[in-house]
């Protein structure tokens, strides 16, 4: 079942363009990473979900609700670390988690795990944390009312990486009970690291939708090779390069015919990598996709 539907989801402030014409699904049971700079589109994309843009065309349903019908229900029963964090600073910890479960409710076992997995002092007053303990106040209070999805908008933040490490195992966890993770990042290793499919937007539009390891194999790999005698009598594909006696270049469909071709020489060494997500990226932006 798709958790979040968008069809043709356009936003605009006056003439600018937020995001235009989005069309994709987000599956139940999923990390699903929305992958772009800064300015690309992603925060509008949330807002716009959530109800605090109101979108200038096409449709959203999240969790089976059109988010022009019944957005408070909606935002009930969801989970969301906002990307600009703006939190109660006169509050303690503790009354800032009360107020929420006021308002939402809270599992108190679930509660009881997140509270012991991003440790923040309760007692203190929000005003005084760190950037980071104020991105795991806001981690718990997404969690504590057990919602069957999750939207995190740069959910790491200001964290130390030991910290990073420990959302994405928690994310992991929450991905097994059969939770949906909405994960909006600009940062491609931890998209590539802990996401089932992802979501490329450029300029506010959605350029690619597949699953991590489907969109690398798609766009090609990189292929180093040596071969004994001059490297300039291989006819490689368009682009082939040749540096410090190693043939480089770059095959985006079958690589099959270009193995037989490096077989009517004698091979020295070979090195054959899938595109990183990184690499897939750069492409998309630097080429267009």
């Amino acid at each position: 079942m798709a958790i979040i539907e968008t069809c043709g989801l356009t936003k605009y402030y006056g003439k600018t363009r937020g995001i235009e014409n989005l069309t994709m699904e987000v599956e139940s049971g999923e990390i699903f990473g929305y992958l772009g700079p800064n300015g690309a589109g992603k925060t509008t994309t949330i807002r716009t979900l959530l109800g605090f843009l109101k979108p200038t065309g096409g449709e959203a349903r999240v969790l089976g609700t059109d988010i022009e019908e019944d957005i408070v229900e909606i935002k009930r029963q969801v989970g969301y670390v906002p990307g600009d964090l703006s939190l109660y600073g006169g509050l303690t910890g503790q009354e800032f988690l009360d107020f929420f479960s006021s308002l939402k409710g809270s599992d108190e076992d679930l509660l009881d795990v997140l509270l012991e997995r991003f440790q923040v002092p309760l007692d203190r007053e929000i005003q005084g944390y760190s950037r980071g303990m104020k991105q795991k106040v806001a981690i718990i209070q997404a969690f504590m009312n057990d919602p069957e999805l999750v939207i995190m908008d740069e959910p790491t933040a200001g964290l130390d990486p030991l910290m990073q490490e420990t959302v994405y195992e928690f994310l992991r966890e929450q991905k097994e009970r059969g939770r949906t993770v909405f994960f909006s990042s600009h940062i491609l290793s931890e998209v590539d690291k802990i996401c089932d499919r992802v979501g490329i937007v450029r300029e506010g539009k959605l350029v690619a939708l597949e699953d991590i390891q489907s969109l690398k194999d798609k766009r090609g790999k990189r292929v180093r090779v040596k071969i004994e005698g001059d490297p300039r009598s291989f006819e490689g594909p368009k682009d082939t390069s040749t540096e410090d006696e190693w043939i480089e270049f770059v095959v985006e469909d079958d690589i099959n015919p270009w193995i037989r071709e490096l077989a009517k020489f004698n091979v020295l060494d070979l090195e054959v990598e899938n595109f990183s997500l990184e690499d897939i990226f750069m492409r998309y932006y630097e080429e267009g996709g």
